[in-house]
């Protein structure tokens, strides 16, 4: 029962993770680069290539770190099926999210999908949050206040790296 309880708060993690990751992640690299004035089609490739490469980083890093723990909690020789659910977890999650601060450039102009592009995604930080609160059982709108706060604040780092390199 114990090994299962772990497992399964490591795929909660892994799950929580990589969809913030993939969100704030993308929406910033986008932003940044819109707010270069780069064309769009050039947002649209980048941020494709970021999602799939980043995906699967993450995934491996996720596999790696989990079979790491699970050696280091169990000794030597430890089984790998719960690190690969995790990774597993950590790519698709990732792989999903990534496509809602995307999304708008496909539809709208550069300026709009720009804003658009912020708004979904701290809209699905908020919703990851309260999700994340209902699992845990805690507050609903605090949790969902904090996920969308920290990942619009690592938002607004990935915009304003935009305007300052942009200009160089």
């Amino acid at each position: 029962m114990r090994i299962r309880r772990a497992n399964l708060v490591s795929y909660f993690r892994n799950f929580i993770f990589g969809v913030e990751d993939s969100l704030v992640s993308t929406v910033g690299l986008l932003s940044g680069i819109a707010m270069a004035g780069v064309p769009r089609e050039t947002i649209l490739l980048t941020g494709a290539v970021l999602i799939f490469v980043e995906a699967f980083s993450m995934a491996a890093g996720s596999f790696l770190s989990e079979y790491s723990a699970d050696e280091y909690a169990n000794g030597d020789g430890a089984p790998a099926g719960g690190s690969a659910v995790a990774g597993t977890i950590m790519f698709f999650s990732y792989f999903l999210s990534g496509f809602v601060p995307l999304f708008p450039y496909l539809l709208w102009p550069t300026a709009e999908a720009l804003r658009l592009s912020v708004f979904f995604s701290v809209a699905a930080l908020f919703a990851l949050g309260a999700v994340s609160a209902v699992v845990t059982r805690v507050s609903v709108v605090r949790n969902g206040i904090r996920m969308a706060f920290v990942g619009g604040v690592a938002i607004a780092v990935g915009s304003l790296a935009g305007i300052f390199l942009s200009g160089l």
